[in-house]
């Protein structure tokens, strides 16, 4: 996995952890939650879930389910422009694996919503900064590729470098794929570690009323 990818993942994960951990106090043992833990404010994924699971289902389905996609999104940016739709165009045009992909109008868009950040929520930044590096980083690979081929097709060492540059590229589109599947598990395990810490405040709630 290349580093922004590690770093997407990692931040994310960080971000479910500190979001959940405050409620794993009284889990699996005999210690209580702490209670400026269960106070302090919660980080909310629930604004970008929706994007990360358009990412994610984007090249998973058959032509006709990722053309269906890839048009509400355009749709919503374009009847209802506001920045959270923007954001989802944008990212669907950066995510590869279907037709309507366009990693130089993805490149675009999320620069001017970037050159506003204030507008986004910190998780929609976090996520428009990094997918942004990865449509830079898909844009030198393609640019070195068509040199390549552009410069000196004949020859055996640029066929060489041709062959890796697109070997670089396939893998840079499979870790894609799998980075998302591991966004939609952290996600689901934040969704799940939330709802325990909910369960624990509401028994410390209870419990204070109790004679």
């Amino acid at each position: 996995m290349r580093p922004n990818q590690l770093r997407l993942a990692a931040c994310l994960l960080v971000i479910g952890w500190v979001g959940g951990c405050g409620g794993m106090g009284g889990i699996g043992g005999q210690k209580t939650a702490n209670p400026a833990a269960l106070d302090r404010p919660q980080v909310d994924l629930s604004p970008v879930a929706p994007l990360l699971e358009m990412m994610s289902a984007l090249p998973q389905g058959d032509p006709a389910r990722q053309a269906e996609i890839f048009q509400s999104a355009k749709d919503a940016a374009n009847l209802t422009p506001t920045t959270t739709n923007r954001l989802k165009y944008a990212l669907a045009l950066a995510t590869p694996g279907h037709s309507g992909a366009d990693p130089v109008a993805a490149q675009r868009q999320l620069s001017e919503l970037l050159a506003r950040p204030e507008t986004l929520l910190p998780t929609e930044r976090l996520l428009a900064s990094v997918e942004l590096k990865e449509v830079e980083q898909q844009l030198i690979l393609q640019a070195e590729n068509k040199r390549l081929r552009d410069e000196a097709p004949h020859d055996a060492d640029s066929r060489d470098k041709l062959l890796t540059a697109n070997r670089r590229l396939s893998a840079e589109t499979d870790e894609n794929a799998r980075l998302r599947k591991a966004l939609d598990e952290a996600r689901a395990k934040l969704e799940a570690v939330t709802h325990i810490e909910k369960s624990i405040n509401d028994r410390g709630t209870a419990g204070s009323h109790t004679p």
